[in-house]
């Protein structure tokens, strides 16, 4: 199981609840991962797909900084159909048998209000809305922790730590490409934009005239672009993107970005193209950064200045890359197993009896 620590499977038979909790590692503290509610087509899917997320969170959290490990959870369903109260009740008191080793929060098909129900049952659960002690919405430390990231790919590149002067394109401008377009554009950057959603378009487009738009993404990876930004689905980075690609950097809040999650020579594609890759569960950690905050007591400007520590971060992944002569995405996996193994505890998280 990947070096998993703990898989638990999860059963309710009077609430319909069918869901697996994976830890993948409580080597630097308690598992923190989201909850994904998703409609998939068979339980081995929902195995490989929880085994997958939970083994990320651990390289995520550690390279954040975090004294946490790595840990995910699905539930199997419809979230339009199959959520219910009694359902995130029910899964809340399986997240609290596990005596506080993993702590959960919003994924794909999980919200803010659930995480609020979820707590009732548990208090492993961040994520929460502002009234009930949690950070609300984390869209503005990711959008945030996108644009530090980018700032220091571009000091890394250009040799100043600003976008001013730059063209960048955004794919997806949601709350988080949003947030991320009006920091470039403060920054005084030339912002291009493609979405899906037209009235994402409009919107970012009221707020911001000067911002351009393109019909789609094919269009705008084809475009003349110093920086693109991933910033809506998975897979953003297949073969013939990064052939048609003219920017030198990658730097985005998408996740898995990489089509095949790095195998088949894509991020030594990125390099020999003299394309600078910042890796998506470095850039877009600002996110679990803030609620993990909420395990102190969330204080805004506190999440703020750790969120601003990925500046350093980045950093020390592309020196580590240019050192090593290996790509940012595997300059970053052994960064985080480094600081695993030399500040991690040996042996699972086991917290103190109460």
């Amino acid at each position: 199981m990947h070096g998993h620590e703990q898989v638990v499977y999860c059963n309710d038979a009077a609430t319909g609840l069918r869901a697996i909790i994976a830890i993948h590692s409580t080597a630097m503290g308690p598992a923190l991962g989201g909850t994904r509610f998703y409609p998939y087509e068979s339980e081995d899917d929902a195995l490989a797909d929880v085994l997958r997320l939970s083994k990320g969170m651990t390289y995520k959290n550690a390279l954040a900084g975090l004294d946490l490990g790595g840990g995910k959870a699905v539930i199997i369903g419809d979230p339009t159909r199959d959520k219910s109260e009694a359902l995130l009740r029910a899964y809340g008191r399986f997240v609290e048998s596990l005596g506080g080793r993993y702590i959960t929060a919003c994924d794909v098909g999980t919200v803010v209000a659930d995480m609020d129900v979820i707590s009732r049952e548990t208090s492993s659960v961040a994520g929460r809305s502002e009234p009930h002690g949690g950070a609300g919405d984390p869209s503005v430390l990711t959008a945030f922790g996108v644009f530090t990231s980018m700032r220091a790919c571009a000091e890394h590149v250009w040799g100043q730590a600003t976008l001013r002067g730059r063209t960048v394109g955004i794919s997806g401008v949601g709350k988080v490409g949003h947030i991320l377009a009006e920091h470039l554009v403060a920054d005084g950057a030339h912002v291009v934009v493609t979405d899906v959603n037209d009235a994402a378009l409009e919107a970012v487009r009221a707020a911001h005239p000067e911002i351009e738009a393109v019909p789609s993404t094919e269009a705008l990876v084809r475009a003349p672009l110093d920086v693109y930004a991933p910033c809506a689905l998975g897979g953003a980075l297949d073969a013939d993107t990064i052939d048609a690609l003219s920017a030198r950097i990658v730097c985005g809040s998408a996740n898995n970005q990489l089509a095949d999650d790095g195998e088949a020579g894509l991020p030594e594609r990125l390099v020999e193209r003299g394309i600078t890759y910042a890796p998506d569960f470095l850039v877009n950690s600002g996110g679990v950064i803030q609620v993990s905050d909420e395990l102190e007591g969330f204080d805004f400007e506190r999440a703020k200045h750790r969120v601003e520590g990925l500046f350093g971060a980045t950093s020390a992944v592309l020196r580590r890359a240019d050192e090593q002569s290996i790509s940012p995405a595997f300059a970053a996996d052994h960064l985080a197993e480094e600081r695993i193994t030399t500040v991690g505890r040996n042996g699972p998280y086991l917290p103190r009896r109460r």
